[in-house]
């Protein structure tokens, strides 16, 4: 299978392989997976997309606690998001986003970089709250939805916590 079969969403995963690619990376953010997972979570890019174009919204939320997680995967995301259809390169870019303000308000260590802000017609400021909340707001004009992506981002970040608290993090 070639890279670009890969990328174009021609592979469709189903949600326990997702589930377990999570699990193998330590993200416990979905319950059920087991970390015996062939090959994806070893595959970013592909991972990355796979869970954006998920029809699952949990598997797509959980997009956020893996760049929370696992920042070395900010090196993927932007090859990811060129190759995904609108619906999910727009899903992809606003978690993206909230997992780099969520990554400073907790002030991680490793902080994410800024890929999509300005491409998202966002204006950031030093306030991460700030930021998600505008984000929040360009979300929902972006999907066409009024979902609260405020209390999305804010509850996938406290599902995420309360992972590493079992993990013992």
């Amino acid at each position: 299978m070639g890279y670009n079969e890969i990328m174009s969403g021609a592979v469709e995963f189903t949600g326990t392989q997702l589930t377990n690619a999570l699990q193998a990376l330590g993200i416990n953010f979905i319950m059920g997976g087991q970390s015996t997972d062939e090959t994806l979570h070893k595959q970013p890019a592909r991972l990355i997309a796979a869970l954006a174009e998920s029809h699952e919204s949990r598997l797509r939320l959980s997009l956020i606690p893996l760049f929370l997680e696992h920042p070395e995967f900010a090196l993927h995301v932007r090859t990811a998001a060129r190759k995904l259809v609108p619906t999910p390169r727009i899903t992809l870019q606003c978690y993206y986003m909230a997992a780099v303000w969520l990554a400073k308000k907790y002030q991680q260590t490793r902080s994410l970089p800024d890929y999509f802000s300005q491409e998202l017609g966002l204006h950031p400021v030093s306030d991460p709250e700030e930021n998600l909340r505008a984000l929040a707001k360009r979300h929902n004009e972006l999907s066409g939805t009024w979902v609260n992506w405020l209390g999305t981002y804010l509850h996938a970040a406290t599902v995420w916590q309360k992972g590493l608290q079992y993990k013992g993090v």
